[in-house]
């Protein structure tokens, strides 16, 4: 399949997951377990053969970004525990050049990254011209695990008179902001929220339980915070609403079928890198003199 048709396809697998104006959204309007035109099981091949040729479209794209050196593009990824972020990184982005690409995982603040204030972290990573960069969490946070846990949030320091009822909304605007000034310094900006049933996370985190080789993947403290599942959910969609814009859309990812997130979240950057228009770099007439003047020199050796 030609790389333009690649494209067009692309476009039809993330679109239905777009959201670019939030103030309608819903979560309920997304079902963790779709699968679009994939028939579960019986097309899970089918889709393995679109996402291998979506990673080499890809990589072509990524090649022309990075030769290119003018825009930046920055993916940041959010999920509930086990919802396959880690996997759909590593699979979407397999096949890009790792020159061209950085990826930074954000646990909980240090005391340094605390004295500063919650946007500092991430804006100290953003990725240079012609670079990928990917947030495996991100500044998102602060509007997330900080709001379902306010004890959190006392221990960043803040000025008292600065913790207000408006703070959550004064974020999103922060938030807003930013991006948009990113956008405008020729920062692309795509949001992916993976979105995981509670019931297939709790079968993964059994998983991880029974199986000794994903022993290590599990933590105590992610069973525990399923007690706030519902708080994350009001969150999120918050969230969404909030800071989902035409320069910076969120992609709502069905992420109960760890095989079709994958190809929803490499159709989405696909859509993204081919709507900017990326070429690679023409020469000048002296720079084709000087190579046809190389040219001739390696000949005569």
């Amino acid at each position: 399949m030609k790389t333009k048709e690649i494209i067009k396809r692309a476009h039809g697998f993330a679109k239905p997951f777009c959201v670019s104006k939030g103030k309608d959204f819903r979560l309920k309007d997304i079902d963790p377990n779709d699968t679009l035109e994939f028939t579960k099981e019986a097309d899970k091949p089918r889709a393995k053969e679109a996402l291998a040729m979506g990673v080499a479209a890809l990589a072509e794209l990524q090649d022309k970004l990075y030769a290119q050196d003018k825009w930046a593009v920055l993916l940041m990824f959010q999920a509930m525990d086990a919802a396959g972020k880690d996997g759909a990184i590593k699979h979407v982005m397999s096949g890009v050049n790792p020159q061209g690409c950085q990826v930074f995982s954000f646990k909980s603040p240090s005391s340094e990254d605390l004295d500063h204030d919650y946007l500092w972290r991430c804006t100290k990573c953003l990725p240079n011209r012609g670079e990928i960069g990917i947030f495996n969490r991100s500044y998102y946070e602060e509007v997330l695990v900080v709001r379902v846990h306010p004890n959190f949030l006392a221990k960043q320091k803040l000025p008292p008179e600065l913790v207000t009822k408006k703070i959550w909304k004064e974020r999103f605007e922060d938030i807003r902001n930013f991006e948009s000034y990113l956008a405008h310094n020729g920062v692309v900006v795509r949001k992916f929220f993976l979105h995981v049933s509670k019931k297939e996370q709790k079968r993964r985190f059994l998983e991880r339980i029974d199986l000794p080789e994903k022993n290590w993947k599990f933590s105590a403290n992610d069973a525990a915070e399923r007690d706030y599942w519902d708080d994350y959910m009001e969150a999120y969609e918050e969230m969404i609403q909030h800071t989902a814009t035409k320069e910076a859309p969120w992609y709502v990812v069905p992420a109960d079928n760890k095989w079709f997130t994958r190809v929803v979240v490499a159709a989405a950057v696909i859509d993204c890198l081919a709507n900017l228009g990326l070429e690679y770099p023409k020469v000048g007439e002296a720079k084709l003199k000087e190579l046809a003047a190389a040219k001739k020199k390696l000949l005569q050796k």
